[in-house]
């Protein structure tokens, strides 16, 4: 099997990754910061020490201000539901997930109201000056996308970043397609709160997630124990321990460390790179199909190592599952993100998507393309 699916977990995960995994579930179970023995010293500083890192990875000086969490949608509910009060004020773009869209609209019926910036794909400065028309004098929040995990539309979060912080506005990033693939400084694009899926492009295992809160000023969603000021029944108010009650994946949290390790090492300049030469391959080889429907432009600069395509007017489920068939991992369907697909127009039909990883090779992409070539040259009666 080639597996082409790293938008939405990547595999095989690094060997250094699976070593870290087996280490810590041997040598580092015991709890954090729970007890005074060395065992419950050791998975404290084990967890520390990537706390440390993902710090120093994503430019935020405060470690503290670094957050463990289950996934991404976790990290954003966390934003939303612990910032926003009624009459509140959020921007976000056309191309966002339901990780923003649907605590959204939920939080509608307590007063939250919110517009929607139009992102104007592979252009900057539109996508800037639409988001400069939507954020009003009472915008409290902007939050988006740092790239689509629908067809890898790149967002200028710098400049919207800048733009928020002229303004006084609140700003969060959702990196779940971009964290380890694309360079983020949070000093440099005025990220008040990053969230990231760790399982993704930073080859964590599933279940760990990141929020990185400079902001502050978030209410906890779950209260409990921290292993500090016990005898208090208030929720404390420190960081990081104000937003991680109870028991935190420590297995899960070290072998994301190791992680970290991996793509400091390869580089995220190289990944990207890597990732956007087998895209624009498995691009240009589409684009010679004579069947083949592409929704963007060939990806640039302005995009992220993502592509969504359909054959014909296949649905995008049946062209999926005759890859699947074939030997290729890829998905389809709508992705969590239909306000992404209405931007594109394929909302009913879907996609399937493609996104490698530092471990996919141009022999794979070939191979993928020979089989689209092969479902390309069907008869009618099964694909239209």
């Amino acid at each position: 099997m080639i597996y082409l699916d790293n938008a939405a977990t990547t595999s095989p995960k690094p060997q250094s990754v699976r070593r870290a995994m087996a280490d810590a579930m041997n040598n580092l179970c015991a709890n954090p910061g729970r007890s005074g023995h060395k065992l419950s010293q050791n998975a404290a500083f084990g967890v520390y020490a990537t706390r440390q890192k993902a710090a120093a990875f994503f430019g935020e000086p405060g470690i503290e201000n670094v957050i463990f969490t289950l996934n991404c949608t976790h990290a954003i509910n966390y934003v939303l539901k612990g910032l926003l009060r009624p009459g509140d004020h959020v921007v976000t773009s056309s191309l966002e997930h339901n990780a923003v869209m649907r605590p959204l609209v939920q939080m509608m019926k307590e007063g939250v109201t919110f517009d929607v910036a139009e992102v104007a794909i592979g252009d900057p400065d539109a996508t800037l000056r639409a988001f400069e028309r939507t954020i009003r004098r009472d915008t409290r929040l902007v939050i988006c996308t740092h790239a689509s995990n629908v067809c890898g539309a790149r967002l200028p979060i710098g400049r919207i970043g800048r733009l928020c912080r002229d303004r006084g506005v609140l700003f969060a990033v959702d990196a779940a397609q971009t964290a380890g693939v694309l360079p983020i400084d949070m000093q440099e694009i005025c990220i008040d709160y990053l969230c990231v899926a760790a399982h993704k492009g930073l080859y964590g295992p599933m279940g760990t997630g990141i929020l990185v809160a400079p902001g502050g000023g978030l209410e906890p969603l779950i209260a409990g124990g921290t292993g500090t000021a016990s005898i208090s029944m208030e929720q404390p108010d420190t960081m990081p321990e104000r937003y991680e009650s109870g028991t935190v994946n420590t297995p899960g949290i070290v072998t994301l460390g190791a992680g970290l390790d991996f793509v400091s090492g390869k580089g995220v300049n190289k990944i990207y790179a890597h990732e956007m030469k087998l895209v624009r391959m498995l691009y240009d080889g589409l684009a010679k199909l004579r069947h083949a429907r592409l929704y963007t432009m060939r990806p640039d600069e302005n995009f992220a190592p993502v592509l969504s395509f359909n054959i014909g007017a296949a649905s995008s489920i049946e062209t999926a599952g005759e890859l699947d068939k074939a030997g290729f991992a890829v998905r389809a369907g709508l992705h969590c993100a239909p306000a992404a697909h209405k931007r594109i127009g394929t909302l009913e039909q879907g996609t399937v998507r493609v996104c490698p990883s530092v471990f996919t090779r141009a022999e794979d992409i070939e191979k993928l393309l020979f089989a689209l070539r092969r479902l390309d040259g069907k008869s009618r009666d099964i694909f239209y």
